[in-house]
């Protein structure tokens, strides 16, 4: 009986082990260099003129042009956004969404049980804006955004 337990526990670690081996595998291929050539991207972000303290930055590639490919997106901070080194953009024709906050944080109570709820980047400075752009396709893009005051 000693010898089947054995056997079950070299089983076990053997399948934990393929597990471990197939995921690092699929892990290592999800980084692949395959797909089309990603530029760096940074730029400024105002709103009404001034920067936007804090917000968030999406790139999508504008299909009804013709451009494919995986998206990019940021932070911005302090006015600023630059899309991590590795992820950014496609270049060409892209749909960009932009969120601006202001930047004070603050709590409100309405959460469960009048649980407070933390929002660390502030009120929103504007409702969402899209924008069409043709992104850059060198080595750094560099792609500013001017969002006008909102009635």
């Amino acid at each position: 009986m000693e010898k089947a337990i054995n056997f079950d526990l070299r089983n076990k670690r053997s399948l934990c082990l393929e597990a471990c081996l197939a995921m690092m595998l699929a892990l290592a291929g999800c980084h692949a260099k395959d797909g089309p050539a990603r530029f760096d991207l940074s730029g400024a972000v105002t709103y009404d003129g001034k920067p936007v303290a804090r917000g968030y930055i999406t790139f999508a590639p504008d299909a009804s042009k013709g451009n494919g490919g995986p998206g990019a997106s940021a932070e911005i901070r302090d006015g600023k956004y630059t899309v991590m080194a590795g992820r950014g953009s496609i270049g060409g024709p892209h749909v960009i969404t932009v969120n601006g906050f202001d930047g004070v944080g603050y709590s409100t109570n309405d959460g469960p049980g009048g649980c407070a709820i933390p929002h660390p980047i502030g009120r929103p400075l504007f409702t969402s804006v899209e924008i069409k752009a043709d992104l850059p396709k060198q080595q750094p893009g560099v792609y500013d955004l001017a969002i006008p005051k909102q009635k």
